[in-house]
């Protein structure tokens, strides 16, 4: 205790100033930040100093605003030690304290890139995940969609030929024959003569009247009138057969037959076209409209008969609208009107389709019959499903065995240019039409084209076929893809 006493009193003889050198700066921390930790080391420069020096009284007087007061050197130095075990204390808290906190965010920053990294990984592995998953799925889904397509397609046409048949059953139509000429049978041989008249006279006057040509050969007991028109060689026919009746034939008999024979063909023109109303019993149909249907008695078209080609199709389309849940009536006058247009004069500068529609449309008929007749060749688009009735109705008139003639040379030129649309697309080897046409075959290279690709490759055929060609029916495309690998064993 008296060492200590006497190191304090040195302290206090201090007369250089280097004491209050040592304690100004705690003396400037106390004033700080840190108002603890300046009075833990103020303390203890009071312990090492001495409290008895006057640059500690005159701080500490500075600093708390009063002079310290002891009640001995004892107690002094009790409470400086106590402050120096309190400050050492403290100390190492604070300094336990700052290791946590280092060894936290340490612990902080590693968790947090583990962290990270596992959350690549999972992303990769999610990605990984989902690329797989969706390649399977894709493949599956095409295999449905395959299976189900076909599915659909083999319901579909099935459904289509039951419906079709069903309606062609109860059609009964004969079959149509090429013909440009009417045979006209005569009395006897002699009436030759008299036809012909003094230097050909009677029969130029005749075939100049009536647009005809009068073909008198040595058959016996008849006379040929050859025209391309039907109506025309009907009006001869009707004009010979009167001038053989009344006997008297000569230039002026001719004329006069001639014009009552161009009446009696109005008046048939007329109990043609009502005839066919009534077999469709049909209604409310303008008298003009009835004149065009009579005439297209003597249409034809591709030696089909038109009219009869007409009703055809009307019965037609009735049938397969009751089937499909469509009106029969509207569908019934749709097909009835569809080839209106081929009986109307020339005046008319557009196409049948056009030109009926046109026609039907004046005199009050349903827009949606005007529309199917406008659009059964697709010159317009279609409005409503009786535009695809009609033409469907309109492909198996003409189909059917017996209803057109059909020209070899038709059929060959048809042949190639199948062919020929087919063997111009790449990948393709060889293309043959068989079936009168009716189907092509085509086969493709194995190495260049795909199961997809060939897939792709029929239906840009049918396509092209659809826009290039003009054709009655349907016509079948067979893609053939074939891989064949053989070995011969010696």
């Amino acid at each position: 205790m008296g060492k200590e006493k006497k190191r304090n009193l040195d302290l206090c003889d201090d007369k250089d100033g280097s004491t209050e050198a040592i304690l100004l700066p705690w003396r400037d921390l106390a004033y700080g930040k840190f108002p603890l930790i300046s009075w833990v080391t103020y303390t203890y420069s009071l312990d090492t100093v001495g409290i008895c020096h006057p640059a500690v009284l005159s701080l500490h007087k500075q600093t708390f605003g009063q002079e310290p007061r002891f009640d001995s050197l004892r107690s002094l130095n009790t409470r400086m030690k106590f402050d120096h075990i309190l400050g050492g204390i403290i100390g190492a808290f604070i300094g336990m304290l700052l290791l946590y906190i280092a060894t936290k965010r340490r612990s902080t920053r590693r968790e947090e890139t583990l962290s990270a990294q596992l959350d690549v990984e999972r992303c990769e592995a999610q990605n990984l995940l989902i690329e797989t998953t969706e390649e399977e799925c894709e493949q599956e889904i095409r295999d449905l969609r395959r299976s189900k397509l076909k599915r659909a397609e083999a319901d579909v046409a099935d459904e289509a030929r039951r419906i079709l048949l069903a309606a062609m059953q109860r059609i009964t139509s004969q079959p149509m024959n090429d013909a440009t000429a009417t045979v006209v049978n005569l009395p006897s041989d002699e009436m030759k003569g008299r036809i012909i008249g003094r230097e050909g006279r009677n029969i130029r006057t005749f075939e100049h009247a009536t647009g005809t040509t009068l073909m008198i050969d040595e058959t016996p007991d008849s006379v040929l009138i050859s025209c391309f028109d039907p109506v025309r060689r009907e009006i001869a026919r009707i004009a010979l057969e009167a001038l053989l009746r009344d006997g008297r034939i000569h230039p002026s008999s001719i004329e006069d037959e001639v014009v009552k024979a161009e009446e009696e063909m109005h008046a048939n023109i007329i109990d043609l076209g009502e005839g066919a109303l009534r077999k469709l019993r049909l209604h409310d149909v303008h008298p003009e409209v009835v004149a065009l249907l009579g005439k297209l008695h003597y249409r034809l078209s591709n030696n089909q008969n038109t009219l009869a080609h007409s009703v055809e199709v009307a019965n037609l389309c009735a049938l397969i609208a009751s089937e499909i849940g469509l009106d029969p009536k509207i569908a019934k006058r749709a097909g009835l009107f569809h080839d209106l247009g081929k009986a109307a004069d020339e005046e008319y500068e557009d196409s049948h389709a056009v030109v009926g529609a046109k026609i039907i449309k004046q005199h009050g008929e349903d827009a949606r019959v005007v529309n199917a007749a406008a659009a059964h060749h697709q010159e317009v688009p279609a409005e409503s499903a009786y535009a695809g009735l009609v033409m469907v109705a309109d492909a198996l008139s003409a189909v059917r065995p017996g209803a057109r003639a059909s020209s070899v040379d038709g059929f060959i030129q048809r042949v190639r240019s199948i062919e020929g649309i087919a063997s111009a697309l790449p990948g393709v080897s060889e293309a043959y039409a068989v079936k009168a046409g009716r189907e092509v075959r085509v086969i493709v290279e194995p190495n260049a084209v795909s199961d997809e690709e060939a897939r792709q490759l029929a239906h840009t055929i049918r396509q092209r076929i659809e826009e290039q060609l003009n054709y009655p029916g349907s016509i079948e495309i067979t893609v053939i893809r074939e891989q064949r690998y053989s070995e011969t064993a010696l």
